[in-house]
């Protein structure tokens, strides 16, 4: 079992929390940690709702609650059984004691729109994501395995290339098929595949909403409906531009990542490292793991966004907490050059420090407050 990270961020949670909802795609390891903090509470009690006998259990929700109001329950794949929403909000009011209720869901639309308007002030939320390098720990070769993989357990522990190939073509087929469906969403899998593919294929560029609605000979809005669906699913990242610095004429659009590395190679059919290195997606790739890397370690009250402007000046990623701005460029390169758009943008922003995040085995000094950083490095974001 790897040491994830949101361990310590959900027993940090359940104890100063009366409910904790653990938010993440599907496969990403929910499972397995609740099972392991469940096991440290006496007499907790997990129902997973995918099983027909559990959700019997649950026939009259508040007096399940009242019943074991002294122990921990964890209520696995929550979103199958929206009706307890309503029971949780007067039972948590009724005995407001922190560490009840342990949630884990898929992030569909309905869970979150569930947690924010049903239990607001009542409930924390984590967010699960796939393994990251700070999770795995991996020596040089084994980052680059990370990579090609992407970061679900099955996938990243396969046996073979071609298993964990296998293993995802399999998920994106069961999401498209089954998990979609029970969000309450009626997209036929073909057309969502579809333009999972289109987004696989622009990975990193700005949103063209038109040119996407175009393709898909649907309107602007429905994209959008696409955009918002996939990412609330967990499977696509957003990154907002950047808007702080008003004298400057500033991108709007956002930009789109698979927010899984290995999801996205599945989606383009890169099976292997050697096909990957070769692909035009080469570089889009490597952003977009690192970017996961980034978010993963920055606390859950970062503001992360991207900086670009009509002039030049731009930054991959920028990561505020509170009045610090810390820089990122990321570069596909063992020996990365920096452009001159890099300092304006460094200067625009007035980061405190700025990282280069290339496939570099040691980092080193480039300026004063400036980093080439291997993927696995921590940045100081916490």
């Amino acid at each position: 079992m790897f040491d994830r990270l949101a361990a310590s961020a959900t027993r940090n949670a359940l104890k100063r929390s009366p409910a904790v909802a653990l938010l993440g795609a599907r496969q990403v390891g929910k499972s397995t940690l609740a099972r392991a903090i469940a096991a440290e509470a006496s007499g907790a009690l997990y129902l997973d709702l995918e099983a027909e006998e559990d959700r019997a259990r649950l026939a009259n929700p508040a007096f399940f609650f009242r019943e074991n109001r002294n122990r921990l329950v964890v209520l696995d794949e929550v979103q199958r059984a929206p009706e307890i929403f309503a029971a949780l909000r007067p039972e948590i009011d009724a005995e407001r004691r922190a560490g009840r209720f342990l949630l884990l869901g898929s992030a569909s639309p309905s869970l979150l729109r569930q947690t924010s308007e049903s239990l607001a002030g009542r409930i924390a939320l984590v967010d699960m994501q796939p393994l990251l390098a700070a999770e795995v720990r991996p020596s040089f070769a084994e980052t680059q395995t990370l990579w090609m993989r992407g970061g679900f357990p099955e996938s990243f522990t396969s046996g073979s290339d071609a298993d964990s190939f296998k293993w995802r073509r399999d998920f994106i087929r069961t999401f498209l098929e089954r998990d979609i469906p029970q969000f309450g969403i009626n997209i036929p899998a073909p057309v969502l595949e579809r333009f999972w593919r289109m987004l696989a294929h622009t990975h990193g560029q700005l949103l063209n909403a038109a040119q996407l609605a175009g393709s898909m000979g649907v309107s602007n809005p429905t994209i959008g409906r696409y955009v918002d669906l996939l990412a609330a699913a967990r499977v696509l990242r957003r990154v907002e531009p950047m808007h702080s610095n008003l004298g400057k004429r500033l991108v709007k659009s956002p930009r789109l990542y698979i927010a899984d590395s290995g999801l996205l190679h599945a989606l383009l059919q890169i099976q292997t490292l050697n096909d990957l290195i070769g692909h035009s997606i080469t570089g889009a790739s490597w952003e977009g793991f690192v970017i996961e890397q980034i978010v993963g370690a920055a606390p859950r009250n970062a503001n992360i966004s991207f900086y670009r402007t009509a002039a030049g000046a731009e930054l991959d990623l920028v990561v505020q907490v509170g009045q610090k701005a810390i820089g990122f460029e990321i570069k596909f390169s063992s020996a990365p050059k920096l452009t001159k758009g890099f300092w304006l943008a460094c200067e625009d922003v007035g980061v405190s420090r700025a990282y280069v995040v290339a496939p570099v085995q040691e980092r080193y000094r480039i300026a004063e407050n400036v980093e080439v950083a291997p993927v696995t490095h921590g940045f100081g974001l916490v």
